[in-house]
């Protein structure tokens, strides 16, 4: 069962829906169904990554609206971690065409991966 979020992002006062990701089918259907995709790997009780969420949700909104975010509990879909050697929190994933592009791990650089979504995301969508 896939569960749809409606995510407010305090930061500039903006709504984005986002799905959360449970199982492993959830994730290569999700894959298979976006051209592009974020997979924001964390905790609830990670203080890093509930920092880092919000500006990421806008970060996708504002520069880059054809890729869905998804988030994914490392503590309730450890499968879905382990399947992506994601053992740290937070960690994220950008696929481009179902194949791992970008990946970024604990202190993340907000201008970092806007520079580097933006390279590919032109290409495949523009």
């Amino acid at each position: 069962m896939k569960l749809s979020v409606l995510y407010f992002c305090s930061i500039k006062n903006t709504k984005m829906e986002f799905n959360t990701v449970t199982t492993l089918e959830e994730f290569e259907d999700t894959l298979n169904e976006n051209m592009g995709v974020l997979f924001y790997f964390s905790t609830i009780s990670c203080n890093v990554g509930e920092a880092l969420e919000p500006k990421v949700l806008d970060l996708l909104e504002n520069n880059f609206p054809k890729i869905p975010f998804c988030f994914v509990d490392m503590n309730a879909s450890p499968e879905v971690s382990a399947k992506n050697n994601v053992f740290v929190e937070p960690t994220i994933l950008v696929f481009f065409d179902g194949k791992e592009t970008i990946r970024k791990s604990r202190i993340i650089s907000i201008p970092d991966l806007s520079n580097a979504i933006s390279r590919i995301y032109k290409l495949a969508f523009e």
